[in-house]
């Protein structure tokens, strides 16, 4: 988990530009440098920013603010431009900049100072510090252009406003990251079910995702290649990080069963990664030339970052990485909508799947076991078994409609089942919509969420909603 979010953070930067003109003389614009070079440096040192800030100037004429932006599409470490307008910057020399700006874009109206100096205030200070001016002048541009826009707004130096442009970086991160996600689909949709299909181009079209098909031979012929010396040490690092359990099963029974999933792992992984894919998809209803459903195989990919959804569902697969590029890959699992708790005071959905949860979420050493699978006809797979993790959290879905994709999501109260599960030897949590089970779960019924979603414990609606933003599509957060 640490080497995928310290390669996004070598990988990405934010360009902070700040504006003003030249009305006010060359010492003013020199004080106006400085304090943009004081608060970018003050940010990264706060250790707050998952990724750094890098002061670019400041910026006076409309040239100089196209070239800016021109620069910001076309350099991939760049995932996002922030500004600020320390001055009053007028608006019509952003115009063209803007309008050909590609990246993301957060407004930060802020003040280099946090107060007004009451005894020694003149005009001096009131042109050099015009940020309730100039920010406004800024604003209004941006929304007659209908752009995009994040606006953070406080002082930039106190720990609410890091906060919120830390998150934000990572949406930006992740909408940058949407653009390079690739499923593979190992066999089609599961026959009959409405939710796993959708239209892959428009997905192309919105995400930036690329869907492509493949059948079981593929896939398969590079599994049953694999080494047995690969699948010996995968089997040491295995061990050494979970607690075996071999339960009633004979050693020869077991051993076999793990060092498949192993066998299954270490194939898709060399599959995906040898032609680009960082998500994929499986189907019970086809497994031909597998002695297993990929569990403990597709939970071990999970928790490295790949994106996964069961039934071939690509939407959720696709969406499971980029939560997980915004979440730093942790806590944040493909999950499912399975059985209810009803009770009066005991309202809660159990998630689970068959086999396929992130370790990421356990909160106990997950467990390797292998038991039987009443699906799929096949041979007894092993898998991680875990208690999922208490806290907050927020459960979110991507569906498919003929006038466009839509988030749906809420906030969530995540808790550890109230008794011990001895007969469901797969990984379980509890969580309960932080509206109440009847009003989320009719809400969510209502505006066409499905059964697949992604639980997080690492992200907030927010970030869900600016995400959505950024892709110019819905976003229902029943909050």
């Amino acid at each position: 988990m640490e080497d995928f979010a310290m390669k996004l953070a070598q990988q990405y930067e934010f360009w902070f530009a700040v504006g003003s003109q030249a009305l006010y003389g060359e010492e003013t614009l020199k004080q106006v440098e400085a304090d943009s070079k004081t608060i970018a440096a003050k940010l990264n040192e706060s250790g707050t920013l998952p990724y750094p800030v890098v002061f670019k100037g400041v910026l006076t004429t409309a040239d100089g603010i196209t070239a800016f932006m021109k620069q910001a599409n076309y350099r991939d470490q760049v995932a996002g431009v922030i500004t600020w307008m320390h001055t009053f910057s007028p608006a019509k020399n952003w115009i063209r900049g803007t309008k050909l700006l590609q990246k993301p874009l957060l407004h930060l109206a802020t003040q280099f100072r946090n107060d007004i100096p009451y005894e020694t205030i003149d005009f001096d200070y009131m042109n050099l510090n015009q940020s309730a001016h100039g920010d406004r002048e800024y604003g209004y541009i941006n929304a007659r252009l209908g752009i995009h826009n994040k606006v953070v707004y406080g002082h930039w130096a106190t720990p609410e406003v890091q906060q919120q442009i830390a998150d934000w970086e990572d949406v930006a991160v992740a909408y940058a990251e949407s653009f390079q996600t690739k499923v593979a689909r190992f066999g089609d949709n599961m026959r009959n079910v409405a939710v796993t299909d959708g239209d892959r181009v428009e997905a192309q079209i919105k995400f930036g995702w690329i869907v492509d098909y493949y059948a079981l031979h593929d896939v398969v012929e590079v599994i049953d290649a694999v080494s047995e010396a690969d699948i010996d040490q995968a089997y040491e690092d295995l061990t050494a990080k979970y607690t075996v359990v071999r339960g009633d099963n004979d050693a020869a029974k077991y051993d076999h069963a793990v060092r498949y999933q192993l066998r299954e792992y270490l194939g898709i992984k060399k599959f995906l990664d040898d032609r680009g894919y960082n998500c994929f998809t499986t189907n019970f209803e086809d497994l031909h030339g597998l002695e297993q459903l990929p569990g403990l195989a597709a939970q071990l990919l999970m928790a490295e970052g790949y994106g996964f959804g069961a039934e071939g569902d690509w939407k959720t697969s696709a969406l499971s990485h980029i939560l997980k590029v915004l979440a730093h890959n942790q806590k944040t699992s493909f999950m499912e909508d399975y059985t209810l708790d009803l009770r009066p005071g005991h309202e809660a959905i159990l998630g689970s799947h068959m086999l396929e949860v992130d370790p990421s979420i356990a909160s106990d050493k997950p467990r390797i076991e292998v038991h039987p699978l009443d699906i799929g006809g096949k041979a007894d797979p092993a898998r991680l078994v875990f208690n999922g993790s208490a806290g907050d959290a927020v459960d979110v879905t991507l569906a498919d409609f003929r006038d466009g994709f839509k988030f749906i999501g809420y906030p969530v109260n995540a808790a550890l089942a109230e008794k011990p599960l001895p007969h469901l030897p797969v990984a379980s949590q509890l969580w309960t919509p932080k509206v109440g089970l009847k009003e989320g779960a009719t809400a969510w019924i209502q505006n066409g969420g499905g059964h697949h979603t992604v639980l997080s414990f690492s992200i907030n609606t927010t970030q869900i909603k600016d995400l959505a933003t950024l892709f110019g599509v819905k976003a229902i957060v029943i909050e």
